[in-house]
């Protein structure tokens, strides 16, 4: 079963974290009851996370699985770059600004991003393109509450994002083979959608550089790509906004961008997947085991055309 009811695996009951670290000890929680410290702090446990029904009943895989093995192309195009080209990668202070075809555009610092809504741990299933797979619990809260608090027109159909992108910090962005700043969007029911969420942790901490520090998008029933980091910039359109992977190649990169083994990337099949840490492939789940909650959303589309 992917989702339920219940409250959520309790942490002493996670892989533990201590096997996997040679980190510094953690810093308290923000004093006077805050829901969440400063950003910029990796590793700062976050105050006043509740669990979430939306969770899997997997286990999450091990927290140097989740920090170790990264796509983040302004930070190198191996996996393993990000971690150690990231680590200096300052995300603090931190803004997002809002626009486009809302009534209430705005700017809004850290401590405004963490109070729009009650923190919570979502265990979710985690699908790369390029078939790989891990569990990660996730902490953040519905991306509905920011797309409320913009008040979008009645216009609005999608939703931007725009990713942060300094040359000074991230000298091995020349090599991504991208075009830079990283962009991606939603459709609004996508943005809507209870599962969809701004990620600002895992863990129960703030989330490391390498994983997209302060504030992600997770949409787990799409591939990780969809996922953008350390957002910047969000924009309500009209039109189908412009996505990177789509950008650089639009044959092998689809704005949706479901997980479905029913549609292969060009260069390899889908229909297979490898959890890391696994030696075995498992089969790809259509919608990465999310149909149930979201399939509707696409009951008039052929998926094999708008892919």
């Amino acid at each position: 079963m992917i989702v339920r009811s219940a409250l959520g695996i309790p942490y002493s009951k996670v892989t533990p974290k201590g096997a996997y670290l040679n980190r510094r000890q953690l810093i308290a929680a923000a004093a006077g009851g805050l829901v969440a410290p400063a950003a910029g702090f990796a590793g700062t446990k976050l105050a006043g996370v509740v669990k979430s029904k939306y969770s899997t009943d997997e286990k999450p895989n091990a927290y140097r699985d989740i920090t170790t093995y990264n796509n983040y192309y302004e930070f190198g195009t191996s996996k393993e770059q990000p971690a150690e080209l990231a680590k200096n990668f300052v995300t603090s202070p931190w803004q997002i600004a809002i626009d486009g075809a809302v009534t209430k555009p705005k700017v809004l610092d850290w401590d405004a991003i963490v109070k729009l809504a009650p923190l919570e741990e979502r265990i979710y299933r985690f699908r790369c393109v390029e078939a790989w797979s891990m569990i990660i619990p996730w902490v953040g809260f519905p991306l509905s509450a920011l797309v409320k608090a913009a008040d979008p027109l009645g216009k609005a159909k999608y939703v931007a994002f725009e990713t942060y992108y300094n040359t000074k910090q991230m000298p091995y962005s020349r090599y991504a083979g991208i075009d830079l700043p990283y962009v991606e969007g939603l459709r609004m029911d996508e943005a809507m959608h209870p599962l969809t969420i701004l990620a600002v942790g895992l863990y129960g901490e703030t989330l490391p550089n390498q994983n997209g520090a302060p504030v992600r998008l997770i949409v787990p029933w799409k591939y990780g790509f969809k996922s953008i980091k350390s957002i910047v910039k969000i924009k309500f359109t009209e039109k189908q906004p412009p996505t990177t992977w789509n950008i650089r190649n639009s044959q092998e990169y689809g704005f949706y961008s479901n997980v479905n083994p029913e549609v292969d990337h060009p260069r390899w099949s889908q229909a297979k997947e490898r959890r890391i840490g696994e030696f075995f492939k498992r089969d790809t789940v259509k919608f990465n085991g999310y149909g149930d909650q979201v399939a509707s959303l696409y009951s008039s589309m052929d998926l094999r055309k708008q892919y």
